[in-house]
């Protein structure tokens, strides 16, 4: 199968790309590069293909492709509260723009990257796909949008499917660290210490990239049945866990680290349990495998073994903190497209 993958030089592109290849998928991504160089160790292959804005996409470039995976966004919340307006314009608009051209182009089924964010206030009771969406910030917002402008566009030749990913944890080629595992590990392992600054309480769903790339792939080659027009809660029931016991495992795979909770932020309140039960039930080959401990203990290795450093961890692998250096060394318009495109349209 021919796929194109938006934002394959990002955090989940750089670990979803390898594995589609490996499944003997040929992959052609779309991606402007703005994380290109977020590079924690080694860089994997660049299978190639357009190097450009996903808004400034084409029919064209979706010729001959039979599917799409949608990875491409202003992916978390600081961001999306730092230029609402362009989340909603690159996260809303150009993902439906980009679902239209891939249907008028003949693609028969596009995978949206959505989140279990969606569910932003949801309390303790585990939520199913079918729950109501109560998102709490504009990151959120546009993920619901998205999913409900891609539904209406379903028919018998295009199957949109929405794969709302628990919060990613786990290594990268392009490593993040704004992400609550991620995050912690690295600081437990630069300062020794565990430090929340919530009170520790709100729920989250976690789920290990690897994971995430296992579930695109068997949503991919699933029957169509099985996947059209659906949404999937991607993780496993064991890493819902509170923020509290998500650092409690980071204490436990960091030596000599200590926990510290402060609750200087007060209640946090993006709070909610999933439930998996149908990614497992439609989804057979989907076999997720690691637990939030394994990927604590995972980030730690890696990030010795490549060296983090203090700069890496609040500048190259922090996306509000990277994405505000390149505006100011002029490599980023105010719409966030690199300097390069916008100054040629």
């Amino acid at each position: 199968m021919r796929v194109l993958v938006t934002g394959h030089l990002g955090y989940l592109g750089g670990v979803l790309v390898p594995v589609l290849m490996g499944g003997g998928h040929e992959v052609v991504g779309m991606d402007s590069g703005l994380f290109a160089d977020c590079l924690l160790g080694p860089a994997v292959a660049d299978p190639g293909g357009h190097r450009i804005d996903i808004r400034d996409a084409t029919e064209e470039q979706f010729r001959g492709v039979d599917a799409v995976v949608h990875l491409a966004a202003l992916s978390n919340d600081p961001l999306g509260h730092l230029a609402p307006d362009v989340t909603y314009e690159i996260n809303h608009h150009a993902s439906v723009r980009l679902a239209r051209l891939a249907r008028a182009a003949g693609v028969r089924r596009f995978l949206y990257a959505s989140t279990c964010s969606v569910y932003g206030a949801a309390g303790d009771e585990l939520v199913t796909e079918d729950a109501v969406l109560r998102p709490v910030t504009p990151y959120a917002e546009s993920k619901v949008r998205v999913e409900d402008d891609l539904r209406e566009l379903a028919d018998d030749h295009f199957s949109p499917v929405f794969l709302r990913n628990a919060t990613a944890f786990g290594a990268s080629p392009r490593q993040r660290v704004d992400i609550v595992l991620n995050n912690l590990v690295g600081h437990a392992m630069l300062t020794g210490s565990v430090r929340v600054l919530s009170d520790g309480t709100p729920w989250r769903p976690l789920v290990h990239v690897r994971d995430i790339a296992a579930a695109f792939l068997a949503a991919l080659e699933a029957p169509r049945p099985a996947v059209h027009a659906a949404a999937f809660n991607v993780g496993m029931s064991s890493n819902n866990l509170t923020v509290a016991q998500i650092a409690e495992r980071v204490v436990a795979a960091v030596p000599g680290s200590t926990l510290l909770i402060t609750g200087e932020n007060g209640p946090d309140p993006r709070s909610y349990r999933v439930d998996f039960s149908r990614i497992r039930d439609r989804l057979p080959a989907f076999c997720p495998r690691w637990s939030v401990g394994d990927g604590a203990e995972e980030l730690y290795a890696t990030y010795q073994a490549y060296g983090l450093t203090w700069a890496d961890f609040h500048q190259r692998f922090t996306r509000l903190a990277w994405l505000t250096g390149l505006r100011e060394a002029g490599r980023l318009a105010e719409d966030l497209r690199p300097a390069k495109f916008a100054s040629a349209r």
